[in-house]
């Protein structure tokens, strides 16, 4: 394991650098020394995010194994979750921050934050092709129902306070 370390703090180091090639094979090698650490998975899937030679399968798998070691863990979560949203699986993401939110409390508001403001942006563009009036609608009410959950209001609440 000691050689585990090593690569991962010289993984670390790419990192911070934007070096994602660097960090990359510093991760896959603490992995091959010790690939039941969760935090590797999490740092390489990191890391892939800025190579263009693994596809969205290979990174979910990566996410997915440090999420199976760690299964709690808000950071693991909330990396995956974003995740999803860029790839377009709504779905997931949706539940995976909700996940979140349960195991890290304190937080909550900003998951729900983050899937809100990123559902609204992400959504149209990757739904195009199928975006009109009813579609536009559905995105805007779920990304509304998100904000309302991070500020901790209900509906009726948030329309008397927008009606003044």
């Amino acid at each position: 394991m000691p050689n585990a370390s090593k690569e991962i703090t010289a993984g670390e180091r790419c990192l911070s650098r934007l070096d994602y090639k660097g960090a990359f094979a510093h991760f896959d090698m603490a992995l091959k020394e010790d690939p039941k650490n969760a935090y590797v998975y999490f740092c390489k899937a990191e890391s892939a995010l800025g190579l263009n030679r693994l596809d969205s399968g290979e990174i979910t798998a990566l996410y997915k194994a440090a999420l199976d070691l760690e299964p709690d863990n808000p950071q693991y979560l909330d990396g995956f979750a974003s995740f999803c949203l860029d790839i377009g699986n709504f779905k997931e993401a949706e539940e995976v921050f909700n996940r979140a939110a349960r195991m890290d409390q304190e937080n909550a508001p900003f998951y729900y934050l983050d899937f809100a403001v990123n559902y609204y942006r992400k959504a149209p563009i990757i739904m195009e092709k199928y975006m009109d009036n009813t579609t536009k609608r559905i995105i805007a009410k779920k990304a509304l129902d998100y904000l309302l959950k991070a500020l901790g209001m209900e509906k009726e609440e948030a329309l008397e306070v927008l009606r003044g």
